[in-house]
């Protein structure tokens, strides 16, 4: 089966994760919004008010006549068809609480730079943004990088994957994550990362893997930008 994948056609975002999971696993997709006509058809579907499950935003993931919304969701979906998920309920709810904490993670990251309102510009809301960066690189990026280098660590299965002894899709979304990050606060990283080792060696397995390394070499990477969600501004990164 070929998926369709709808996301936004000139940055990475959070259709990135998804990405991640359908290069991993081999998978046949086609990247709509990049295809002749393809942003069209996604906004199409959006505003189609016949469907019985619209989908709110972009990312969703065409699937015979499913739609499927939600980053976390769509990897629940995929994780459990590719295996890049555990066979077993409880590991396959921990996979996707870990999920659901990276999606909180990336909200943060996101609101550093738009902390007041989305529809804002940056330029509309820098001062807001600097006292939002201080917090962030202060507090909450160390927290969460310090959350999940304790979740690798605690791993009955060894720390190399966050659950169990096989990657899963809560792996590959981390280590986007944490390249994100590395773009975008490169700074205040360096300093979170001697306290977090087995994230970053997490993060060079992952890059290392066949499927990836292909990818991100490939054209179909797309390079962070400053219209995404990880946005470099250097007055942030202190």
């Amino acid at each position: 089966m070929r998926y369709e994948l709808y996301y936004w056609a000139s940055i990475q975002g959070r259709g990135e994760f998804v990405r991640l999971v359908l290069e991993e696993a081999g998978a046949a997709y086609v990247d709509i919004a990049r295809t002749e006509g393809g942003e069209e058809r996604m906004l199409a579907l959006l505003d189609d008010d016949e469907l019985t499950c619209p989908p709110f935003a972009p990312p969703f993931l065409k699937v015979g006549n499913r739609l499927i919304g939600q980053t976390a969701n769509i990897l629940l979906f995929l994780g459990e068809r590719h295996g890049l998920a555990p066979k077993r309920d409880a590991g396959r709810l921990w996979t996707h609480q870990l999920q659901l904490t990276l999606g909180d993670f990336v909200d943060e990251v996101h609101d550093v730079h738009h902390p007041i309102a989305a529809s804002l510009y940056y330029d509309d809301q820098r001062r807001e943004a600097k006292r939002r960066a201080a917090d962030f690189v202060a507090n909450r990026l160390p927290k969460f990088c310090g959350y999940f280098e304790r979740v690798l660590a605690g791993n009955p299965s060894g720390p190399a994957h966050l659950v169990g002894a096989r990657l899963t899709y809560a792996d590959l979304s981390l280590f986007q994550v944490v390249a994100g990050m590395r773009y975008a606060f490169p700074n205040a990283m360096a300093r979170v990362a001697p306290q977090c080792p087995q994230v970053s060696a997490l993060h060079a397995r992952v890059a290392a893997r066949p499927r990836i390394a292909a990818y991100l070499a490939s054209a179909r990477r797309l390079p962070f930008n400053q219209q995404d969600i990880f946005r470099h501004y250097a007055e942030l990164d202190r």
